[in-house]
């Protein structure tokens, strides 16, 4: 069996790069969440008024423009996109909702595991268990529609708001203090490594996911449909390399308590992160992989990854994130729904005969 495959050498890359953004500034195992830093620089842009949560993170930037580099070297930057806008929006949509309730997205669940927070484990348990759920949908000729060729020019209008995004961060472009763009004085937005260290992770991250079709919820599917374990070997040296680098750090921290950055709610960690692989199922990939498919021009996945953002600010100017201290008292009724939708979504969306 060859061990060096190219997902492997991704997440190896993913387990290092980022408990070394965590050394240099980055959150406690926070060093690379694309649900976290998603909820950052919606704060960034106004979307959420959470003072201790707005950033423009480089880190995501890096990715797309990491991405596109890959893409375009191989000749794979090809804009697309299907059907069911809407749908795609919610589907991020809720699955922000139970990132921000489980307090990461599937990447930042394993950097916790590898950080030493066992609390992660629950949380892993979920998002296997979401997968579960989108493959019972798929078995049953779910779609969301097939996937046509589109216009150059759509394909770069998502990259050009990412290299917006680039210039407000590097210019700390400002309105003031009732507009955006807004950057943190305090809290975990506040705490992050050198901007151009944070880029140039991002885009050797970048480049690697889209080279070797990394991809958390894939793994999983992958290993349970076809007993195919390619990418989720990926899945496991993306722990290991993270145990090891945080072990050489001094950053490795084991135990259920007082880990950075979650809390104990092991029953709403669980049916979050199960929340989050059923909508990551039904729209075709972690927002990992929805960031390196819009690089590809991917017009589905920037419709994802704006429900994200929209998700975010709901998140969050409704109180119904998650904090250190636990959920808040919203979080039963937001699951609920968010398992409604996805169930009202993988029964009716079918493929046509």
């Amino acid at each position: 069996m060859k061990i060096f495959t190219w997902p492997v050498v991704a997440g190896a890359a993913l387990g290092i790069i980022a408990p070394l953004l965590t050394y240099e500034g980055n959150p406690g195992n926070m060093g690379f969440c694309a649900a976290c830093f998603l909820r950052d620089t919606s704060g960034a842009l106004g979307l959420h008024r959470a003072a201790p949560l707005q950033y423009i993170r480089p880190e995501l930037i890096g990715l797309v423009f990491g991405a596109l580099i890959s893409a375009l070297f191989a000749k794979e930057f090809k804009p697309r996109a299907s059907s069911a806008p809407i749908t795609r929006i919610l589907l991020g949509f809720f699955a922000m909702l139970g990132a921000l309730i489980f307090l990461g997205c599937p990447w930042r669940a394993f950097l916790r595991l590898g950080g030493g927070d066992l609390t992660a484990i629950v949380g892993i348990a979920g998002l296997f268990a979401g997968v579960l759920g989108g493959i019972f949908f798929a078995n049953r000729g779910f779609s969301l529609g097939k996937v046509t060729e589109q216009s150059q020019s759509s394909g770069w209008i998502p990259i050009l708001f990412v290299l917006t995004l680039f210039i407000f961060l590097i210019t700390k472009f400002s309105f003031g203090e009732n507009l955006p763009i807004f950057f943190s004085e305090k809290g975990p937005a506040a705490q992050h490594a050198n901007l151009w260290l944070s880029l140039g992770g991002g885009i050797i991250i970048g480049i690697l996911m889209q080279k070797s079709r990394f991809c958390s919820i894939g793994a999983f599917r992958n290993f349970v449909l076809f007993r195919d374990p390619h990418l989720l070997n990926g899945v496991l040296a993306l722990i290991l390399f993270t145990i090891v680098t945080n072990l050489a750090l001094g950053q490795f921290h084991l135990g259920f308590e007082k880990q950075p950055l979650a809390h104990n709610d092991y029953i709403w960690n669980f049916f979050a992160m199960a929340l989050c692989g059923l909508c990551f199922s039904l729209a075709g990939g972690c927002p990992g992989k929805q960031l390196v498919h819009l690089g590809e021009g991917d017009n589905d996945s920037a419709l994802f990854i704006l429900g994200m953002l929209l998700g975010a600010a709901a998140a969050h100017n409704f109180s119904l994130a998650a904090s250190g201290a636990g959920v808040s008292q919203f979080t039963p009724y937001v699951v609920i729904i968010g398992f409604v939708f996805c169930i009202y979504v993988g029964l009716t969306n079918k493929v046509k005969a």
